[in-house]
């Protein structure tokens, strides 16, 4: 049964415990530290994971024994480096990144992690880029990390890419508060979630702006 306060919206986990949880169980080592500290660095908006989320991340991957992943969205490659943690050393990453500059800086940090070996950052516009990983296929994983209003393009390529058992995962599937809204972003990120439901096994953990975590049938 859950605690009668939850229900009034107050929160217990205060930035302190947040920023304690994130130390204990999603420390950095000096690679994932260099590339979350990234967007600081080089003027380029921090719109990545979180420690814990990027941890979280890690985990799933580890908990399928996940071989082979796909990322749409790179950035500057914090996610890629907490998703290769979870790779066997066969393993292999293919995450996409649309903007160059991003691209580079994340093959540098990817680098500098010890990660280079497993991760391939692949430049250019994901719709573009999806066909041709195809070959590389059936996916343990697809991580969708990206432009929010594609996300139901990107789910559809996951549904027919993934082996059963796959994994679909979606983050930012709150659309930072605006999911129910009109908008056409609106509108395909329902169609996301919607069609997750349909065939997936699926649910939308309660991240601080939700990641969708669905199972293909």
């Amino acid at each position: 049964m859950s605690d009668p306060d939850s229900r009034t919206g107050k929160r217990y986990a205060t930035e302190a415990i947040l920023a304690y949880l994130d130390r204990i169980h999603a420390g950095h080592d000096t690679g994932l530290e260099a590339a979350f500290t990234t967007p600081e660095r080089e003027g380029i908006p921090a719109i990545m994971v979180s420690p814990s989320e990027g941890r979280l991340l890690e985990l799933i991957l580890r908990m399928i024994a996940a071989k082979k992943v796909v990322e749409i969205g790179t950035l500057v490659g914090y996610s890629a480096i907490r998703m290769a943690a979870a790779l066997p050393a066969h393993g292999k990453l293919w995450s996409i990144e649309a903007d160059p500059k991003h691209a580079e800086v994340a093959r540098r940090n990817i680098a500098a992690a010890g990660c280079a070996d497993r991760v391939e950052v692949v430049e250019g516009p994901a719709r573009d880029i999806l066909s041709s990983l195809e070959v590389h296929g059936p996916f343990d994983a697809v991580f969708v990390d990206a432009d929010k209003g594609s996300y139901d393009h990107y789910g559809t390529w996951a549904e027919a890419n993934l082996r059963q058992g796959g994994l679909l995962l979606g983050d930012n599937a709150h659309l930072f508060g605006n999911l129910l809204d009109e908008s056409d972003t609106a509108r395909a990120m329902r169609r996301f979630h919607e069609r997750a439901a349909q065939v997936f096994h699926s649910t939308c953990i309660p991240t601080p702006d939700g990641l969708l975590l669905a199972i293909k049938k």
